[in-house]
């Protein structure tokens, strides 16, 4: 899986790059056999100025075979972001797992255990004693 990070209006240094994407690849770890590439946007909103809820993480994820799968999460704080942000595609991609399962078919309807096949033994035994009953019924011995 390939990691992209990128970032608008924060202060971003090596550092932060590499956490963000350490986070995200812990988060998703499980799911990088289905992934190929995952792309993060971080932004600060307010570009500087304080205000509730104005980091923000987008996480776009692109499965094998399938159309990117993206999600979006702000916060008061840019780890908090982040991490909501990678709960919510781990959440998408759990998703996007149970729906590549094959389907479980109900008839609603309970079944009894398998019955055991019997023996050859015990089938000559049982087609002997039917033989045996009809010749009786007959009146032959």
């Amino acid at each position: 899986m390939q990691v992209q990070v990128n970032s608008n209006q924060v202060n971003a240094g090596v550092g932060l790059h590499d956490w963000v994407s350490s986070t995200v690849e812990d988060t998703l770890a499980r799911f990088d056999d289905l992934l190929t590439r995952v792309e993060i946007h971080v932004s600060d909103e307010n570009a500087g100025k304080a205000g509730a809820q104005d980091k923000r993480c987008q996480i776009e994820a692109r499965p094998k075979g399938h159309t990117p799968i993206s999600v979006t999460h702000k916060a008061d704080a840019l780890d908090l972001a982040v991490q909501g942000a990678a709960d919510k595609m781990s959440h998408a991609l759990e998703h996007l797992m149970g729906r590549l399962d094959e389907p479980v078919l109900s008839t609603g309807h309970m079944t009894a255990p398998p019955v055991l096949e019997d023996t050859p033994a015990e089938v000559d035994a049982m087609l002997e004693d039917d033989f045996l009953a009809r010749r009786e019924a007959v009146g032959k011995e």
